[in-house]
């Protein structure tokens, strides 16, 4: 098989001879094979793990993405982030533990915006009100 992963700025593997490939979604670990069906599905903050043509294991932490299987040979994975390493160890807790933190902080900040977006719609519609019943009159 062939293994693809990308991220916006950098092609993190390009492999060919892929023997066997694992990874994660929302519904669990899963394994891909040669032949595999053509195949679509949005991993979960995980590390990709994959046989190489000479029998060696390599590793990719992911910060979330899409897999796609192709014609059963062509495994393709886009990503916002991915980090590779020869040992599992070395990707395994901290990185996952890093990439959780930035999604955490992103929901957060998403979370503020769209409190002060909430806050600036109020005050318009304080100012835009024609009576005293809360009604407002957008055109006179």
């Amino acid at each position: 098989m062939k293994l693809r992963i990308v991220t916006p700025l950098a092609v993190v593997a390009d492999e060919d001879g892929v023997r066997a490939i694992r990874a994660e979604d929302a519904s669990g670990s899963f394994g891909i094979l040669s032949g595999h069906a053509d195949f679509l599905t949005s991993l979960a903050i995980s590390v990709v793990r994959w046989i190489g043509a000479d029998g060696s294991l390599r590793y990719c932490a992911v910060r979330r993405g899409v897999l796609s299987v192709a014609g059963g040979r062509d495994v393709a994975v886009a990503t916002r982030e991915a980090i590779t390493g020869d040992a599992f160890a070395s990707l395994g807790d901290a990185v996952l533990d890093r990439f959780r933190a930035d999604t955490e902080a992103e929901r957060a900040e998403h979370v503020e915006s769209t409190r002060l977006q909430l806050t600036a719609i109020r005050q318009i519609m304080r100012h835009l009100r024609a009576d005293g019943q809360g009604e407002a009159r957008l055109f006179p």
